[in-house]
């Protein structure tokens, strides 16, 4: 009988010791999460505003602290998920639509105006564009504009990635945008071309 009360006592134990067990693991998983930064320091940002365009307009290079950062704006869920909201926020479905374009140029066609490049479209955002693409420069920080050209690329995306922004709550009518959409959509066949922009390359 004794036996039986001690083995009783002991699978009690344990079981409570399982279960701290996996309060802890589920704590330090928590810890372990992505760091995010609400706000970039003062010198950081000035550092990413200075980027290195070519006289073209198209293409150039990005800061060192860019490199630095480990290229968060495009690695980053958190950064994805704000270039997202902003998206919404400042009126780009108005004319991109979902990405496939509208009165604006499409991202999933193959056919960057400036370029698919970062900093080819941290210029457009920031310094706007001839034929309708306003300036933001003066409307957003500079942490917001580079987590909208690192969500717009996103979208426009060849190649799969490990990285995504939230699920929208309403119908999607396109792929995922760590789902490479911009892949997707070339392997349904050809997407009807703007006239403005030429042949596709």
């Amino acid at each position: 009988m004794p036996q039986t009360i001690w083995k009783g006592r002991l699978g009690w134990y344990s079981s409570i010791l399982v279960s701290i067990l996996g309060i802890v693991v589920a704590t330090a998983a928590g810890w372990l999460r992505e760091a995010r930064q609400y706000r970039v320091d003062p010198p950081v940002s000035a550092a990413l505003d200075e980027i290195r365009l070519m006289e073209n307009g198209i293409g150039g290079a990005p800061p060192e602290t860019y490199f630095a950062l480990n290229k968060p704006y495009e690695t980053s869920g958190y950064d994805l998920s704000q270039g997202k909201r902003l998206y919404a926020w400042f009126g780009c479905p108005a004319c991109h639509g979902d990405g496939r374009g509208g009165a604006g140029p499409s991202f999933l066609d193959g056919w960057w105006l400036y370029g698919p490049s970062m900093i080819s479209i941290v210029a457009s955002i920031r310094d706007g564009r001839p034929h309708g693409m306003p300036a933001f420069k003066d409307k957003m920080t500079v942490d917001q504009i580079w987590q909208l050209a690192g969500y717009v690329k996103s979208i426009g995306s060849y190649s799969a990635s490990s990285v995504a922004p939230g699920r929208n709550d309403d119908r999607y009518t396109r792929p995922a945008e760590n789902r490479a959409p911009a892949a997707i959509f070339f392997e349904e066949g050809p997407i009807p071309l703007h006239t403005e922009q030429g042949p596709s390359p």
